[in-house]
């Protein structure tokens, strides 16, 4: 009979373990996109100017994407950066305790058992109103020892979609750890490059000022010698002096910098310092790009967006569950005996097993707006997750416009910079010539240094939207990189 009760037990609590699922399944929604990017170019300029359409067999960005660059300075940064900022710890963290409320979330499809011993002596009052009197003691003993077992049978899938959701969560947060990453690595790239810009900076400016202090003295000999007048010194020394002002100023930003690149890889300022380098030269890398249809699966943001509508897809699941039944298991055995003899003897054993089926009949309409708000946040991530889409897709062509047209730019600015220098040389030389006023002089110097500083801001600029760029089409990161639970 025991046999027999046993067989069917464990049969029906099979087939109540298997139970189903309410609520919608998952369908990935549609987000915008379009065959190709609109900032195409023709193939002379793809080749050139920092970026390319990726073709099948070319290889794509991996992991250290910062190399691409060829910087051994930068790398080494980067590489600090990766082990030493203090965000990419917190999220690394978050990652850490979303891997455990998947854990967590799992024990709920295991029975919970507990145990509580104990050992009671008890002596009951001799005037207490029994009846009858006569059987009125001194009390009892109970030494208790129970196993008791709980368990809530999943039939509508409750427990298993609150472990989807929690599944779905952590690649969502392993995906910000990603994004976290890529963001803060592009931003130490960008604040390297500005301050190796503002390096080139300050060494024009040292030599403009030496150039200047020279001009100086050629306008203060022709003075002495009577070939010139005194307001050719006074204009040389406000040239100068103007020309010395932007170059303590330049200070100021690099020194800023370089704050920025410290506390990026985890280091309080003053326990950081980069030297001026006049040596580095700015490399523009060839950077892939595929089509809009690829980058759904390479930017870590999309992919977060991706998978927290799966998780509020499960939330409408597990808010429809509250209508159904909800039908528990419990069960008691042990031991329980009157002294420490007789505890644990086959004859004190007990037990006690059933199931509990509960329903709620009327909740003032709470299920139904508990479903209703999680439909509502479903419909919200799908929008979210197409406007992070859209927000690539303008990312990269904002940036795709910039290295085109900046390459245009660089090349009449180059061109612009050689013309001021030719005109300031012929300046000079009529000015020494006693043909020109040092007014000619004074305009040539102004528009030689605006076109040399221009040409160096060009290239800043080009070196910052070529990691925007690599940033954009995500760093090399692709869904493929998510954990799997």
């Amino acid at each position: 009979m025991k046999t027999r009760f046993l067989s069917i037990f464990g049969g029906s609590a099979t087939l109540l373990l298997a139970g189903c699922m309410v609520g919608p399944k998952y369908v990935k929604p549609s987000a915008p996109t379009a065959p190709e990017f609109k900032e195409q170019a023709p193939t002379s300029f793809q080749e050139s100017d920092g970026w390319k359409t990726a073709q099948p067999g070319d290889q794509m960005i991996r992991g250290k994407w910062w190399e691409i660059f060829g910087d051994p300075q930068l790398n080494a940064l980067e590489d600090e950066l990766t082990s030493s900022n203090q965000d990419l710890k917190v999220d690394e963290a978050r990652l850490r305790q979303a891997r455990a409320m998947i854990r967590y979330n799992k024990s709920f499809l295991a029975p919970t058992i507990s145990t509580s011993p104990s050992v009671v002596n008890e002596r009951s009052s001799a005037n207490a109103p029994y009846f009858p009197p006569s059987q009125a003691n001194d009390g009892t003993g109970n030494y208790t020892l129970p196993f008791d077992l709980s368990y809530e049978v999943d039939l509508w899938g409750r427990v298993r979609r609150t472990v989807n959701a929690s599944r779905e969560e952590t690649q969502a947060t392993a995906a910000d750890l990603a994004t976290a990453g890529l963001s803060l690595h592009a931003e130490l790239a960008i604040d390297y490059f500005e301050l190796r810009s503002a390096d080139a900076q300050k060494q024009l400016l040292d030599d403009t000022v030496k150039a200047y202090t020279d001009a100086l003295q050629l306008t203060q000999d022709r003075f002495e010698g009577g070939a010139a007048p005194k307001s050719d010194v006074a204009q040389a020394q406000t040239q100068l002096g103007g020309a010395q002002v932007q170059d303590t100023d330049i200070t100021v930003a690099r020194a800023q910098y370089e704050h920025a690149i410290a506390v990026l890889i985890g280091k309080p300022p003053a326990q950081f310092s980069l030297p001026p380098s006049t040596q580095v030269k700015l490399n523009l890398p060839v950077i892939p790009v595929g089509v809009p249809s690829q980058l759904l699966e390479r930017r870590p943001d999309i992919a977060a967006g991706e998978r927290r509508m799966a998780e509020a897809n499960e939330q409408i699941g597990i808010a429809r569950a509250a209508y159904f039944p909800t039908l528990s298991i419990g069960a008691t055995g042990g031991f329980e005996g009157t002294t420490v003899t007789n505890w644990l003897n086959w004859p004190s054993r007990l037990w006690a097993v059933g199931p509990q089926l509960s329903e709620t009949l009327f909740d003032a309409g709470r299920r139904r707006a508990t479903v209703e708000g999680a439909q509502a946040n479903y419909d919200g991530t799908v929008a979210t997750y197409r406007q992070t889409t859209l927000n690539a897709f303008q990312e990269v062509e904002d940036n795709l416009a910039a290295l085109r047209i900046l390459e245009a730019e660089a090349q009449q600015q180059h061109q612009a910079t050689a013309s001021a220098q030719e005109s300031l040389q012929l300046f000079t030389n009529r000015y020494e010539g006693g043909v020109d006023s040092y007014l000619q002089v004074i305009t040539a110097q102004t528009i030689a240094l605006a076109d040399e500083r221009n040409d160096i801001d060009i290239q800043r600029r080009r070196m910052d939207a070529s990691v925007l760029l690599v940033k954009a089409v995500g760093g090399g990161w692709d869904t493929s990189q998510l954990p799997r639970y």
